[in-house]
């Protein structure tokens, strides 16, 4: 909504009539606040102004600013906080999690879409369809954004993690932010940047030098100054580390994967007088099952050798290559239900702890780990795909780096849309199978490139 310029039509100072109807909406729209704090969002005393505003697309907005801060806005009669209001409120909304990368599509002016969700070991946030949600990005619990909810948590994970996930608001960075106060050192007590810099220098918490003419710049900082070591942040309110506790810092469990069989076109004969149609997803029992019963309820066991299965037109049309249609007439029941799997399209579901399975088409991309040559011939461990499997790459890496002694990066995954890799100094396999064979007890199957770890007795 605040993804361009907007145009403002009036901003004037509050009433006092209209500064208690607004925290009396407050109350209503967020009852989980408490009275103290609807009084420190809407001040008393303090300065609040109400901005008249028209949105690039002609929507009338009310924008209320407290001490040079948006704080809420107001569309169609509905509430809305900004991103200001969430970062001093982080739990008013339910929040989903995605990738920092997504975070630029969102201030451009794009919605959510699921497939750019992370899966936290939690679970999604229950919500319905309609409801208010924050959005926050992975390692960082502090919302970017805001947005309405295209679909309740059951339809998400019912459509596989498929199409619009959220009707995206408001976003940080967007021309709303803009309008936000930034810190001005006039209106302090040293009113000059460069008195700043001279009396943190005298205190020997800094070192100022001339390095060019006319520019100053910051060379050194002792970080074990009483000034600094002294600085305490805030600590979190009791229910903000009872979530951070439950969605954060709860251990991670595998998901469980199984493999499944989309019915083609090509297909649906001979599955729909079992009740299947196009799309169906079935399991490899299920398939023995159908094809045996087919197979006995229209008479096709051959009566003299009960391991042979006679074709008849549908199995023949969607078994069979076009060369074998007038020379294959019967076929064992072991090679009759290798074709008829080959013939499906591959699937697979995949299930978290205390969810809904979600089902997608295609085969899962095992988690990839390759070594890759840098500047001056150093060797590197690369790993993706660690999203498919509910795995945090921020998280992956800052747990190598600590196990590794080594430096870690987290960057964009070559040829793949919103996919990030990990990337550690050295030959770090060995390390990396541990931690996700052992530690996170997910299946060899799943994990390529575990062989590339270094041979006992040789350099890594």
């Amino acid at each position: 909504m605040f993804a361009k310029a907007f145009r403002v039509k009036s901003n004037t100072a509050i009433k006092g009539s209209d500064r208690r109807k607004l925290r009396a909406d407050v109350t209503t729209t967020f009852p989980t606040l408490g009275t103290d704090q609807v009084s420190e969002l809407v001040p008393g005393k303090e300065e609040l102004n109400i901005v008249k505003l028209y949105a690039h697309k002609g929507d009338a907005v009310t924008v209320y600013v407290s001490g040079g801060n948006p704080i809420l806005f107001e569309l169609e009669k509905n509430l809305y906080p900004t991103v200001y209001t969430l970062w001093s409120y982080p739990d008013l909304l339910p929040t989903f999690t995605t990738w920092p990368l997504v975070l630029e599509k969102l201030v451009g002016g794009a919605d959510l879409m699921l497939p750019g969700l992370v899966m936290p070991p939690a679970g999604l946030p229950q919500v319905q369809k309609g409801d208010l949600c924050a959005i926050s990005l992975v390692g960082n619990r502090a919302p970017v954004a805001i947005g309405v909810a295209a679909m309740s948590t059951a339809e998400m994970l019912t459509s596989g993690l498929k199409g619009r996930g959220f009707s995206v608001l408001h976003t940080y960075q967007d021309h709303l932010c803009p309008e936000g106060r930034q810190l001005d050192i006039k209106k302090s007590s040293y009113k000059k940047l460069s008195k700043f810099l001279q009396q943190m220098q005298q205190e020997q918490i800094i070192q100022v030098k001339e390095l060019s003419k006319g520019v100053e710049s910051i060379v050194a900082v002792d970080w074990k100054h009483p000034r600094i070591t002294s600085f305490v942040i805030p600590e979190p309110s009791p229910t903000s580390q009872t979530i951070q506790e439950g969605s954060r810092e709860q251990p991670y469990h595998p998901p469980d994967i199984k493999p499944l069989y989309c019915v083609p076109a090509s297909m649906t004969l001979l599955f729909q007088e079992s009740g299947h149609k196009k799309g169906s997803f079935l399991e490899g029992s299920e398939i023995r099952t159908i094809v045996i019963n087919y197979a006995k309820k229209n008479d096709l066991v051959d009566a003299d050798n009960k391991n042979l299965v006679k074709l008849d037109p549908i199995l023949c049309d969607c078994i069979l290559e076009k060369n074998e249609q007038h020379t294959v007439m019967k076929l064992p029941w072991d090679s009759l239900l290798t074709r008829c799997l080959e013939k499906l399209q591959p699937a697979y579901q995949v299930t978290f702890p205390g969810q809904e399975p979600i089902v997608k088409k295609g085969r899962i991309c095992p988690i990839d780990i390759t070594l890759a040559q840098r500047a001056s011939n150093k060797k590197v461990t690369v790993v993706r795909n660690l999203e498919a499997y509910g795995l945090d790459p921020y998280s992956v890496a800052a747990i190598l780096q600590q196990r590794c002694q080594a430096s870690t990066t987290v960057t964009p995954a070559p040829g793949a849309k919103d996919s990030l890799q990990v990337q550690i100094q050295g030959n770090q396999v060995h390390h990396l199978g541990w931690l996700l064979l052992e530690e996170y007890q997910l299946p060899r199957k799943h994990i390529q490139g575990l062989e590339k770890a270094p041979k006992p007795g040789k350099k890594k």
